[in-house]
């Protein structure tokens, strides 16, 4: 069983643990999906990151985190669907992620994850020098080194995990 840990303190605990340089951002709570957030603030959406979790449909349920950069998309029918190894995969949905994950879309982090979640990063994540991520609630952004996923538990860099 997945089970949530607290948010955002745990996240500020991870940076602060890492050695890496980081900064955590405020940001309106309505102007917290990607999108939106690098538009309002001029945040570039090339270093933005979305974690996005997904659920194999049949037989065990199964979930994964995949994190990909706000200008491509999981490739969750062909990439995650063989990597879970499973007929059929979906998007959670917002009750799921919020149960899974203790977090709101617009706010959804790769870091502090529940024990036991697996996180697939798509190697993209891994090149620009800073990444923009979810704060864990939907009042705050993280800008840190993608260095911070050589340290992240249950975390698999995955080449073409997006298009």
């Amino acid at each position: 069983m997945i089970e949530a840990i607290g948010r955002p303190a745990a996240i500020a605990d991870i940076l602060a643990a890492s050695d890496l340089d980081y900064e955590i951002i405020a940001c309106d709570p309505e102007l917290s999906d990607t999108a939106v957030f690098c538009d309002h603030y001029g945040y570039a959406p090339e270093i933005s990151a979305n974690t996005i979790l997904v659920r194999s449909k049949r037989g065990d349920l199964e979930f994964v985190a995949c994190l990909v950069l706000a200008t491509t998309r999981l490739d969750v029918n062909n990439v995650v669907r063989k990597r879970l190894n499973a007929r059929k995969v979906s998007f959670a949905s917002a009750e799921e992620t919020r149960a899974i994950m203790g977090m709101e879309l617009g706010g959804v982090t790769a870091l502090g994850l529940p024990a036991g979640l697996p996180l697939w990063v798509d190697a993209r994540i891994m090149l620009p020098d800073r990444i923009i991520l979810g704060g864990g609630d939907r009042a705050s952004k993280v800008i840190v080194d993608p260095g911070i996923f050589h340290q992240t538990p249950t975390t698999e860099i995955v080449p073409d995990l997006a298009k």
